[in-house]
């Protein structure tokens, strides 16, 4: 996606926002090295092998969806990726209560991850309510470009789902557009409830409550072809 001497637009914000609580610290120090998915090429049969399946959150935020969809399929491998110091903080708090086993984390560009992982190793992957960079001069720092497309394709397995979530109307239109472009992913959505109501599995977060974009929330749900 990039060279060394042009790499690649940062798409994400700030890195952390008010101090983590000593308490908090303590707890991400004290686990966070073993959560942490290795450098170098990732064999996800490794890091679970009695797994079913990989799925793979993209910006967990404070980690609520991703600990709780790990809660209900404790027979797959959830891999997350968060840069945001103090959501990375909140997610060890939630697998640390929720004694969660099968959850690995990236803190930092997902990129580096997706460039690591080998063909076809992910079945689900999920992409909620990133940051929307609603400014036009912004908007080429939106995740969604074709580039993580293209990577997805690679990494989705035949029959693998895709799904993006956002409240901000023109995000919605610009994933659409870009995610459906792309010949390998096929929209699911066959009447206009699939994209307006909450997927069955989905795991409603405080963030998505708070309603800070522009619409309500909006699913889009794609199959790897």
């Amino acid at each position: 996606m990039s060279d060394a001497h042009h790499p690649p637009l940062r798409s994400f914000g700030r890195l952390k926002s008010r101090p983590i609580k000593p308490r908090q610290a303590a707890l991400v120090a004290a686990r966070l090295p073993a959560l942490r998915i290795p450098t170098g090429p990732v064999d996800p049969a490794a890091l679970a092998p009695a797994a079913r399946e990989v799925w793979l959150e993209i910006g967990f935020g404070g980690g609520e969806h991703m600990a709780a969809q790990a809660a209900r399929a404790p027979d797959v491998l959830i891999l997350g990726a968060e840069p945001f110091q103090n959501g990375v903080a909140s997610a060890v708090r939630h697998i640390d209560e929720q004694g969660l086993a099968n959850v690995r984390l990236h803190d930092a560009d997902v990129r580096e991850l997706l460039a690591r992982l080998p063909d076809a190793s992910l079945a689900r992957v999920y992409i909620l309510f990133p940051d929307p960079w609603p400014k036009a001069r912004h908007n080429k720092r939106r995740l969604v470009q074709a580039e993580l497309v293209a990577d997805l394709a690679r990494l989705l397995r035949p029959g693998g789902s895709l799904r993006f979530a956002s409240d901000v109307a023109h995000y919605v239109d610009w994933a659409l557009a870009t995610i459906a472009a792309d010949p390998a992913f096929a929209w699911t959505a066959g009447r206009a409830d699939d994209w307006r109501l909450p997927p069955a599995d989905h795991i409603t977060t405080r963030y998505e409550e708070k309603r800070l974009g522009d619409c309500a929330p909006v699913f889009l749900d794609f199959v790897r072809m």
